[in-house]
C-alpha cells in the first residue's frame, strides 16, 4: 500500500530551481532511500513533505487523501515526523518534556500532569528499546540518544512516516547498530522511513527503495535489490567517479610534528605521536575516545595539562590557533556549520578570513586571492561575494578547507572532512587529501567512516578510552579489527 504520492511538485527560490516536477512514491511499513548529491533538491523535498516550506507547484496524497500542510504542527497532526540532521531539542528541558512539548497531558483546569507524562515516555522509550530515564536532561544525552528521544516524539504522535535527514553523521558504528534495530522495528510495526544519507553502505543495508535525485529532477526509483553501488552512484552525479581504492604509499618525510605525553584530564592520557610530512595518519575510534579533543590540542583550541609538542623538532608551545597557524598547523574542524564557515559573510571573506595580515586590506589582493581559491579547489559560486552559507555541504567543505590552505601550512588537521557531503564531493576531497599529501603535507586524518581510512591512510593509530590502543598498517588490517581495538575494554 502507498502511504505518501509526491507528483510534479516544483520549487523555485531567487536565481535557482531547487525542485523540478519531482515524483516520490513510498510505501507502507518501507524504508525508502533518496538519495543525491549536495543541491541535488533533497532538503527541499523533504522540508515541503514535512511543511517546513510551500511548494509552488504539484500534488502530495498521504494515506490516500490530498495533503498540503501549511506548518510543521499539519504535518505532525497527519501522521509525518521529520528528525532533521541538526538536532535542536529543548536542551535545558527533560526527556519526556521534550517529546511531549506542544501536547502535554494535563489534569482538570490545565495543570500539567507530569506523572502521566514521564510514564508515557518510558512507555515510548521502551518500545524502541532504549530505556533512557525520562526525568533526564536533554543536555545530559549524546547525540544518538537525542535522536532516539525524536523518534519517541514521533511516536507520541502517532507518525505513520517518519524523514530522517543523515540520521548517522554524528554518532558512533556501535549506536548506528541501535539505530537500525530502532528503524527495523519501526518497520515491523507499519511506520514507513524516509531516509536521506550520503552513505551508500547504509542505504543497501536498511533499505527497500531507493529514488535518486539530480539537479533538482527526479532520476530513478528503483528495489534495491535491483540496482549496485556503481550504478547508483553515476545516477547521483550523472558521471562515473573513480574511488580509488588502497592506502597511500608510504611516507619516508622528516618528522613534522610529534607529540610526547600529551594530556587532557578527562579526554586524553599519555599520546605519543609522530607524523612525518608526505604522510596521511589516520585516526580511528569511537566517540568520545579522545580524537577530537587531541586535535583541538594540537591547534590550540584548548590547552594540554601535561606533555610535549614538537613542530619539525622543535618544542612549542601553542596556546591559541593563532599560534597553531604561525608554527605551519591547519585545522579543518569536525564541525563546519559551527566553526568552520561564518554563514552571514562572503565566500570571499571566509577564505581570506584566516590568510590576510596587517590593518589594511587591499580589495584587488584579496579577491584575486579569493578567486585563486575557488578555481584551485573547483568551488561551485555565483561569484566570490555569494554568501557562504548559501552554499552546498559539499562546496562550504571546499571553502573551510580553502581558507584553512591560504596561510600555507605544512601540516594539516582534517577532523571529519566528508561528514555530510554528497559522494562526488566526496571523491574530491580524497583527491585533494591525496595530492596535498604528495606534495609533502604532514596530514592527520580523524574520521568515522573505516573504508575512508583504510583508503587514504598510510599509517592508522586507533584511540580507545583517551589513549592510543594500536597502531595498525592500513594496507592488511580489516574494519572489523580496527573496531575491535577501538571497542572499550570491559571492566
Amino acid at each position: 500500500m502507498r502511504v505518501l504520492h509526491v507528483l510534479n511538485v516544483s520549487k523555485s527560490f531567487p536565481g535557482i530551481r531547487a525542485l523540478d516536477r519531482v515524483r516520490l512514491d513510498v510505501s507502507g511499513g518501507t524504508v525508502h532511500a533518496l538519495v543525491g548529491e549536495n543541491g541535488a533538491g533533497k532538503s527541499t523535498l523533504m522540508k515541503i513533505i514535512a511543511g517546513l516550506t510551500q511548494p509552488d507547484e504539484g500534488e502530495l496524497l498521504f494515506k490516500g487523501r490530498q495533503f498540503r500542510p501549511r506548518n510543521p504542527h499539519d504535518a505532525l497532526k497527519a501522521g509525518i515526523a521529520m528528525i532533521p540532521q541538526e538536532l535542536m531539542p529543548f536542551r535545558e528541558l527533560t526527556v519526556a518534556e521534550n517529546i511531549f512539548v506542544g501536547h502535554e497531558p494535563t489534569l482538570r483546569f490545565g495543570w500539567l500532569d507530569k506523572n502521566k507524562m514521564q510514564r508515557e515516555a518510558a512507555r515510548l522509550l521502551g518500545q524502541i528499546g532504549v530505556p533512557i530515564p525520562p526525568t533526564t536532561r536533554m543536555k545530559d544525552l549524546t547525540v544518538a540518544q537525542m535522536q532516539v528521544v525524536e523518534i519517541a516524539k514521533a511516536l507520541a504522535h502517532n507518525a505513520d512516516l517518519l524523514i530522517m535527514d543523515e540520521p548517522t553523521s554524528a554518532i558512533s558504528e556501535r549506536e548506528v547498530e541501535t539505530l537500525f534495530s530502532i528503524i527495523g522495528d519501526l518497520k515491523r510495526r507499519g511506520v514507513s522511513v524516509i531516509y536521506v544519507s550520503h552513505r551508500l553502505d547504509e542505504i543497501f543495508r536498511i533499505s527497500d527503495a531507493v529514488t535518486v535525485l539530480r539537479d533538482g529532477q527526479h532520476v530513478a526509483t528503483r528495489p534495491i535489490t535491483d540496482t549496485d553501488r556503481n550504478t547508483l552512484i553515476t545516477l547521483m552525479v550523472g558521471r562515473d567517479i573513480e574511488e580509488t581504492v588502497g592506502p597511500s604509499a608510504t611516507a619516508t618525510g622528516d618528522v613534522a610534528l610529534e607529540l610526547r605525553g600529551l594530556t587532557k584530564r578527562g579526554k586524553f592520557t599519555g599520546v605519543d605521536l609522530t607524523l612525518r610530512q608526505g604522510e596521511i595518519l589516520g585516526l580511528a575510534g569511537l566517540m568520545g575516545a579522545g580524537r577530537t579533543e587531541l586535535a583541538e590540542a594540537i591547534f590550540g583550541l584548548v590547552r594540554p595539562d601535561a606533555g610535549e609538542l614538537r613542530v619539525r623538532g622543535r618544542v612549542v608551545k601553542i596556546e591559541s590557533p593563532r599560534d597553531a597557524i604561525a608554527h605551519g598547523i591547519g585545522m579543518v574542524t569536525e564541525d563546519r556549520h559551527k566553526f568552520g564557515l561564518v554563514h552571514v559573510m562572503s565566500v570571499k571573506h571566509n577564505i581570506t578570513l584566516a590568510g590576510l595580515r596587517g590593518w589594511w586590506i587591499n580589495r584587488t589582493v584579496e579577491n584575486a586571492m579569493a578567486d585563486e581559491q575557488l578555481r584551485a579547489y573547483s568551488i561551485k559560486v555565483r561569484d566570490r561575494n555569494q554568501l557562504a552559507g548559501t552554499l552546498s555541504g559539499g562546496n562550504q567543505q571546499k571553502v573551510v578547507l580553502a581558507k584553512t590552505l591560504l596561510p600555507r601550512p605544512s601540516i594539516l588537521i582534517l577532523d571529519e572532512p566528508t561528514r555530510g557531503i554528497d559522494i562526488g564531493s566526496k571523491a574530491e576531497m580524497h583527491a585533494f587529501v591525496r595530492e596535498l599529501a604528495r606534495e609533502g603535507m604532514a596530514v592527520l586524518l580523524i574520521s568515522s567512516e573505516l573504508p575512508e581510512l583504510l583508503s587514504l591512510s598510510t599509517r592508522l593509530l586507533v584511540m580507545r578510552q583517551g589513549r592510543i590502543g594500536a597502531e595498525l598498517d592500513p594496507r592488511s588490517v580489516t574494519q572489523e579489527t580496527v573496531l575491535r581495538h577501538a571497542m572499550p575494554k570491559e571492566r
